[in-house]
């Protein structure tokens, strides 16, 4: 026992390494983990004083338990058994493919990462691109929402800024997960959209397997209080106007439901609108194919974002118009039960949706223009006066006290994108632009009807004349 062993420097090297690794990771690791995890939970703690609706016990949960909770889920349990019976392979075949699935869909939440990197970034980002506007009821729809309850944002997708835009403006009063599509499965975006509590789905997956995993997952995460956000149109709209809307996600909501439960879920309808949307030639040119393949780059897309964002920081206005957004009247899931069609009630939510869609200034102005152009200075703003009264009071997103300056910034911002031309006083659309100008008049056409739009075409223009004499 007392004989001297000789070992070459490396196996001896080795042998030391791994008696190291053992002891940080019996010892020291479980130590270190439990004091950090301490501080998190404490700032986390500090953190939900300040939020309407505080960070739930299920967001903040370990990344790995839940992935296990998941897939030893019963439903997914008989799924797995029903994949692996339909598809002639082992059952633990068919486990691995639903704990492959499990690791795809459930985020890795940062409470850090979230508050103190992407709500800076998404603040930047929104008021370097757009000046901000918020409809006054929204925090009166948000506030009355019963803090017992799990509330559901249903928005309409306008573009990809929309993300950005509802995160910055929900990050003093809650977390949001979005439910987020292929598109953003590319490193490293994956991984920080994981930390910000984001989940990937699938839009062409018809699996059974892969459907049960993510149901049961929206579910869970309903049932923890997680603040949800989601697109029932699955996808930009490519002309303007809002589109059918899906019932997948839905769907998993209501199916998952207990209206005996400790839970209620309230469905909040979200109506974005903007005076230009960053993809707007890139979506049209996807309609006029007949597809959904976007051809813009990443790397276009982020070297535009940083040049605005420099542009920004030397102290130029580099903003492209107003960016609004309004709630509509939310809906209380279990106010509502038995749901007797999920088709019904995605189509009530699309209508509370269009029903506060936020009025902008370029979208009344292109409205005027492909319908009534060229028109003077005079009679542009009498036109749009006109338009202003056939749209509810609170969608309407512009100053109606200073509408000469709203018109004319407008028509700057449609100019710059070369949408519209002056000449001889007169604005018209630029030959080649009238499905363009058509896209900004779509998000607001459902308020207007084309007989009340030519009838107040001709007063627009007598107003105008007695305006000028």
């Amino acid at each position: 026992m007392t004989q001297t062993v000789q070992l070459p420097l490396w196996l001896f090297v080795l042998i030391l390494l791994f008696a190291a690794v053992t002891a940080l990771s019996h010892l020291l690791l479980p130590s270190v983990r439990w004091f950090f995890r301490r501080r998190f939970e404490k700032a986390v703690a500090r953190l939900n004083t300040r939020l309407k609706r505080p960070i739930q016990p299920f967001k903040l949960a370990r990344r790995y338990d839940m992935i296990q909770r998941l897939i030893y889920d019963p439903e997914v349990s008989r799924e797995i058994a029903e994949y692996a019976v339909k598809n002639n392979v082992p059952e633990n075949v068919a486990f691995q493919k639903a704990q492959e699935y499990a690791r795809e869909i459930v985020p890795s939440f940062s409470a850090f990462a979230y508050f103190s990197f992407a709500m800076r970034v998404a603040k930047v980002l929104a008021e370097s691109i757009y000046r901000v506007r918020t409809a006054p009821q929204n925090d009166v729809v948000f506030g009355a929402i019963p803090e017992d309850a799990t509330a559901v944002f249903v928005m309409n997708h306008r573009s990809n800024m929309d993300y950005v835009l509802v995160t910055y403006l929900a990050s003093k009063t809650s977390t949001l997960s979005y439910a987020v599509g292929e598109w953003a499965r590319v490193w490293p975006l994956s991984s920080l959209i994981r930390l910000w509590g984001a989940y990937f789905i699938r839009r062409r997956s018809r699996g059974g397997l892969y459907r049960k995993v993510l149901s049961r997952y929206v579910q869970m995460a309903t049932l923890g209080g997680d603040t949800q956000a989601f697109y029932p149109e699955g996808g930009l709209s490519l002309t303007g106007r809002l589109q059918p809307p899906k019932v997948g996600l839905l769907s998993y909501l209501v199916d998952g439901f207990d209206p005996d439960g400790p839970r209620d879920i309230v469905f909040v309808p979200v109506a974005i609108n903007y005076d230009r949307v960053l993809e707007d030639r890139v979506l049209m040119a996807a309609h006029a194919r007949g597809d959904r393949r976007f051809g813009a780059r990443v790397s276009v897309v982020v070297a535009f974002v940083f040049r605005k964002f420099w542009q920004r920081l030397r102290g130029h206005d580099t903003r492209f118009g107003t960016a609004a957004v309004a709630f509509g009247d939310p809906i209380s899931l279990r106010g509502l039960e038995p749901v007797d069609s999920i088709n019904d009630l995605s189509i009530e939510l699309m209508s509370r949706i269009e029903a506060v869609m936020p009025v902008l200034g370029v979208p009344l102005v292109a409205t005027a223009l492909q319908n009534n152009g060229p028109l003077g200075v005079m009679e542009l703003e009498a036109q749009v006066a006109q338009l202003l009264k056939q749209v509810p009071q609170n969608s309407i997103a512009v100053n109606e006290a200073e509408l000469s300056g709203e018109v004319a910034r407008a028509c700057r911002h449609m100019q710059q994108h070369g949408l519209i031309t002056q000449h001889d006083g007169d604005w018209s659309v630029n030959a080649g632009q009238e499905i363009a100008v058509r896209f900004y008049a779509n998000s607001i056409a459902h308020y207007l009807s084309k007989s009340d739009i030519s009838s107040n075409a001709a007063s627009a223009k007598e107003i105008s004349a007695t305006a000028g004499s």
